[in-house]
């Protein structure tokens, strides 16, 4: 997950700036603007979370990985995009959320891994706004995305919602405990995320995350009604969403339940020795 501190400073003086200006403009100038509605602001908390990047940046042919191009639609009709990874034999099937900066191209050695490696069968989809998915990313819009992709999984893998395995990590986990919530998965997999996202707010910037909803993403209540498997883990020295947060969430979650704490590790180094054992470990005692 990346935050930039400065970057919403100069973002909310230059929204103040901008509708000052207009509110000022003589009454002859105001009717030369262009009638209709007003388009809207982006919201802090869209600021704080988006970081998307558009194809056709990244590599999107990348080796070594089984995958085919689907294209779907959000529950608004906005046209989104994923990679489906199929594998045979494969031990389990995996809706993979990725968090807020980049897109699922970024992810090809992770699905790579997950498929070759852990013998899974995998569907990465991007938000709205994000790879070659349509339209502008907001909270709602992922979550809606994040339903919508499970949808799609469950046609293309021909299985329920409760054979599917969820895995998000940073923003994405927010997503898939979201889902979780609503319809019970086989096994909930979160890495590096946070138990609100005003909590979020609070760490980097303190001094406006009042304006972010204390009902926004709130995971450590949507997670009391998931009740199946869940591993999740978080690096000890993760600047971006300490490790006490992601601690916060796994004393909310039910049992069966485990937590990796990665030793030293920052906010994007979750993919050590040990954590790719434990995740195998907890894989193969799925029911």
């Amino acid at each position: 997950m990346r935050t930039n501190l400065m970057s919403l400073s100069s973002f909310l003086v230059c929204q103040l700036a901008c509708w000052t200006s207009v509110a000022l403009l003589p009454s002859a100038l105001w009717a030369q603007l262009p009638k209709g509605p007003v388009p809207p602001m982006k919201s802090v908390d869209e600021y704080l979370l988006f970081y998307p990047s558009r194809f056709p940046q990244g590599n999107w042919e990348p080796t070594e990985l089984t995958y085919q191009d689907v294209y779907f639609k959000s529950e608004d009709g906005t046209k989104l995009h994923g990679w489906f990874c199929p594998t045979a034999n494969s031990r389990g099937v995996v809706l993979l959320a990725h968090g807020n900066a980049g897109h699922i191209a970024h992810r090809a050695d992770w699905l790579r891994y997950l498929q070759r490696e852990l013998k899974l069968t995998v569907f990465a989809f991007d938000y709205r706004g994000y790879g070659k998915s349509d339209g502008r990313p907001t909270v709602q819009g992922a979550l809606a995305d994040s339903v919508a992709a499970r949808a799609k999984l469950c046609e293309l893998a021909k299985i329920a919602d409760k054979d599917v395995i969820l895995m998000g990590e940073s923003l994405g986990g927010a997503m898939v405990t979201q889902l979780a919530s609503q319809s019970a998965p086989r096994a909930l997999i979160l890495q590096s995320t946070f138990p609100s996202l005003r909590e979020v707010a609070a760490v980097h910037f303190p001094n406006l995350a009042w304006l972010v909803s204390r009902n926004k993403l709130v995971s450590s209540e949507a997670i009391k009604k998931y009740n199946g498997p869940l591993l999740l883990s978080h690096g000890e020295m993760d600047r971006t969403i300490p490790y006490e947060l992601g601690k916060k969430l796994f004393d909310a979650a039910n049992a069966p339940k485990e937590m990796v704490t990665i030793p030293q590790a920052d906010h994007n180094d979750w993919l050590t020795p040990d954590y790719l054992q434990r995740l195998d470990q907890f894989l193969q005692k799925l029911p």
